[in-house]
């Protein structure tokens, strides 16, 4: 039996935690908690499936606080229900060290489900989680076996909702029928500024009618009575996905704070926190929790525990009764990959005419769908230009929650943090697609699959200027930069066919978030010595060597068959020349010195790199003597081969710069192997 006065200490317990920690830290929001703290306790206690003794349970709810500054209200339910969080951790909190930073991550903390902060980006990835868990269950037949099924359940603010993030995952949620989404909105009409009627007077409950939500409203979220009612209808189906909007008051029970601006992003402090305490009729002491408290949380654990094992018992029967249901089942949780992965793909790979690298990876996407049952994604809107359709799969719908293509419509940025909820929910490696220059719609996203080590892979094509016709808002220049700059990121560009089947395989075998860069215009394929020297696992490989060379020729992508094109002409005129393909910087810095020596020799000292975007961060292989070649400018409109004569990406051109460089300075000293910066 539901004990709502005892829920009631609960969720004042949560609050004075929340206010305790965020007092000794001097730092923190308590707004947040001490609002919904009734709302959080009622969902743990009652309402939310969940098993603390196995919090990867795959039958569980997932809970999102996707107000994220409001950590301390998810620290306090994680610590009271079970999960391991012991009280010194809350007195940590945003401590170095401490299990409790300032806004929840994933992976770092046992309970969180997605790292959030960002505001929207945890409404947004759970509409992910939702949509891969109807795959999964349309998938295994699990929709169809009467067994309960999860909910993707979020906590949100007015500051999630004035995103524009959580409006374009809103749509498509609703376009979806996603019903398995419950969003409960904390409506306390107050911002760091002020008021929301600052900046925010929209009808929110008209917004989401419209986008096809059912619109459900709690009108007294601090009341534990109307809470426990409005879930109970909340958490019932009626084929949409729900928003419930719960009146509340920001910093509620603090005396001379709840309801104001200053309860949100600053501790209460010490006379304030005693004056709460002292209204809510608990505790005096710091950090202090009751008996009871501590014992209507643990019942209800052990009631959420029973009723796991209850489903786990039927979800194993239900399993078991199906042996490729079974087997399908631990491709999908374990994401299996065939142990001859990188050698399938690379016979499914295009070789035997000139084709651009986006088309190359369309081909062997087919294959790896068919080989990773877990591979599962789509484009925003731009399927047809990226080749990431599977062509015989069906969409992804409301009316076939199992099609293999997502269509995330144009929605760039909700479609990146749909992929990272996607990556969390457990039986997908996701990917998503869209043109290279849009992925700084995307960017948010994807730091924070970074920060997460999320594994996924983006499908960023149109790579570079050749773009052509397109113009300088549609030819990424800086991007590339931008994504290497990232940590945990893994960027590919491949240089053809081979290659692509390589970085495909990569991707796939990776442990955190990897983009494949790739082109429009058409690439010619390696001859089968050089593709035999191919090995994008080692980001850089030496693909033609003359003896003694006196250069190095460093390319990715489409300007490795310009490095081979420049090299000819290098030799004509006497020098020696390597050619190495480095189509991801960062695999090459994972390997040991030794191999990265043996690329890149310390000893050869002029190294010229090619790459048709942004210089940036090139001097780091090609050294203090080192020549870069790229474009540090945007692009222009015009045909691509135009482009590429006009920004100097021809072969002629390659060894001009070479010449104007290293040969054609005015230093007349006499010194051997002289670079112009002689000091005599």
């Amino acid at each position: 039996m539901f004990d709502a006065k005892l829920a009631k200490r609960a969720a004042n317990t949560v609050r004075t935690l929340s206010a305790d920690a965020i007092d000794k830290a001097k730092s923190g929001h308590p707004g947040m908690p001490l609002g919904c703290a009734d709302m959080a306790v009622t969902l743990f206690a009652k309402h939310l499936h969940h098993n603390p003794a196995n919090p990867q349970w795959i039958g569980r709810d997932r809970f999102v606080l996707s107000a994220g500054h409001g950590s301390m209200l998810e620290y306090s339910l994680l610590h009271l229900f079970g999960y391991g969080l012991k009280l010194d951790e809350i007195k940590q909190f945003r401590q170095w060290g401490s299990l409790t930073p300032g806004h929840p991550e994933y992976r770092h903390t046992t309970g969180v489900e997605i790292t959030t902060g960002p505001l929207g980006s945890g409404f947004s990835s759970a509409v992910g989680m939702a949509m891969a868990e109807k795959r999964f269950e349309a998938l295994t037949g699990l929709d169809k076996s009467g067994l309960r099924l999860p909910k993707m359940i979020v906590m949100c603010g007015d500051g999630c909702l004035m995103e524009g993030c959580t409006n374009e995952s809103a749509s498509l949620a609703g376009h979806l029928k996603l019903d398995n989404v419950v969003v409960f909105y904390d409506s306390n009409k107050i911002t760091i500024e002020g008021s929301t009627d600052l900046a925010f007077s929209e009808d929110v409950g008209a917004r989401f009618a419209a986008l096809n939500w059912r619109v459900l409203r709690i009108d007294d979220a601090n009341d534990i009575a109307k809470i426990d009612a409005g879930m109970t209808e909340a958490l019932k189906s009626d084929g949409r996905p729900t928003i419930v909007i719960c009146k509340t008051a920001i910093g509620w029970g603090a005396p001379n704070k709840q309801g104001k601006s200053s309860a949100h992003g600053e501790p209460l402090g010490q006379e304030e926190t005693a004056a709460m305490k002292k209204a809510l009729g608990m505790p005096e002491g710091l950090f202090e929790v009751e008996k009871e408290v501590y014992d209507f949380c643990g019942k209800a654990v052990t009631d959420a525990q029973a009723d796991a094992a209850a489903w786990d018992k039927e979800f194993q029967k239900f399993v078991e009764a199906d042996a490729q249901r079974a087997k399908l089942v631990d491709q999908l949780l374990n994401k299996r990959l065939p142990e001859d992965l990188e050698a399938q793909l690379l016979a499914a790979a295009p070789v035997d005419k000139a084709v651009a690298s986006r088309a190359s990876s369309g081909t062997i996407l087919q294959k790896a769908s068919e080989l990773v049952p877990a591979l599962w994604g789509g484009a925003a809107d731009l399927a047809p230009s990226t080749k990431s359709n599977i062509k015989n799969g069906t969409d992804f719908s409301a009316e076939n929650y199992a099609g293999q293509n997502v269509h995330f419509g144009i929605r760039e940025l909700a479609m990146g943090l749909a992929g990272n909820g996607m990556a969390v929910q457990g039986s997908v490696i996701p990917y998503t697609s869209t043109f290279f220059v849009f992925s700084d719609y995307m960017k948010p996203a994807i730091r924070l699959a970074a920060i997460q080590k999320l594994h996924q892979i983006y499908i960023f094509t149109h790579d570079s200027f050749y773009v052509g016709e397109d113009g300088p808002t549609h030819e990424p220049i800086e991007q590339i930069a931008m994504l290497r700059s990232i940590p945990n990121m893994t960027v590919i560009r491949p240089a053809e066919a081979h290659e692509v089947a390589q970085a495909w395989a990569a991707a796939l075998k990776a442990d955190g978030p990897v983009a494949l860069l790739l082109t429009r215009q058409n690439l010619e394929p390696y001859s089968p010595e050089m593709a035999a020297k191919a090995d994008v696992s080692k980001g850089a490989f030496v693909l033609e060597d003359d003896k003694d060379f006196e250069i190095i020729l460093i390319a990715t992508g489409s300007e490795v068959q310009l490095a081979l094109e420049a090299a000819k002409l290098f030799r004509k005129d006497g020098v020696a020349v390597r050619v190495v393909s480095m189509p991801s910087q960062e695999i090459f810095l994972r390997q040991d010195p030794e191999y990265q020596e043996s690329v890149l020799p310390s000893d050869c000292e002029i190294r010229i790199s090619l790459e048709a975007g942004s210089t940036f961060g090139w001097d780091r292989f090609t050294g203090t003597y080192g020549l870069p070649i790229g474009l540090d400018h945007f692009g222009a409109s015009a045909p691509y081969k135009v482009l590429a004569s006009e920004f100097g990406f021809t072969p002629e051109a390659v060894l001009a710069r070479f010449k104007e460089v290293y040969m054609e300075d005015d230093c007349d000293c006499g010194c051997e192997d002289c670079h112009g910066d002689c000091q005599k």
